[in-house]
């Protein structure tokens, strides 16, 4: 009997997998402990670098600042261990090349093997959302964090949780990208934003 269901259906075996994940439209990478164990072309392209110079490295060499990358691992680790996934647009580096140091707006999606160990062993992809969105003014870390959210539609008080600071703070973060975007309001704050 056949099974109803062709999600489950056997996968036909002369698919090249390895083919697959080098040709995927997305930049994609294989993890462990949020070290870089490979990677596809995609990725390379995107950030601007080798393949040698990306694997054995540490995702925080993608990241605007350490900081960043600390806090964003540990943001990551509880949501993976609730959902398995994990799902966000932040502001990423261009490692190398013509555009070394250079940020943009990225889409990262990521699942963990297990759940339990949310760093352990993952796969991650990696969209460059810069033809849509540009960053068009200096930002700190926290500005960078916290402009992210405000996209997501979170409030004050839910950012402050997410970033493990007081919602006030949050609003001074908020006061100064308004100042830097121009914004006449929380609405058209994020409005632009989201245009770049």
């Amino acid at each position: 009997m056949a099974n109803p269901n062709p999600a489950l259906q056997p996968v036909a075996p002369d698919i090249d997998y390895r083919l697959a994940f080098e040709l995927a439209p997305l930049g994609m990478a294989l993890s462990r402990q949020r070290i870089m164990v490979d990677c596809n072309q995609a990725l390379c392209d995107m950030f601007g670098a080798t393949r040698n110079q990306l694997l054995g490295q540490s995702f925080q060499l993608l990241y605007p600042s350490a900081a960043e990358y600390e806090r964003t691992g540990a943001r990551i680790a509880p949501i993976i261990g609730r959902n398995g996934t994990y799902a966000d647009d932040r502001i990423m580096k261009r490692v190398d090349g013509r555009f070394k140091g250079e940020t943009f707006w990225c889409h990262v999606t990521g699942r963990a093997l297990e759940r339990s160990a949310p760093h352990e062993a993952g796969i991650w992809s990696f969209e460059d959302l810069s033809s849509r969105r540009a960053v068009r003014a200096e930002l700190t870390p926290r500005e960078r964090e916290v402009a992210a959210l405000l996209m997501d539609g979170l409030t004050s008080k839910q950012i402050g949780k997410a970033l493990a600071i007081s919602h006030r703070t949050v609003e001074i973060h908020r006061a100064r990208l308004m100042r830097k975007y121009q914004a006449s309001s929380s609405v058209d704050l994020v409005h632009k934003l989201i245009a770049g």
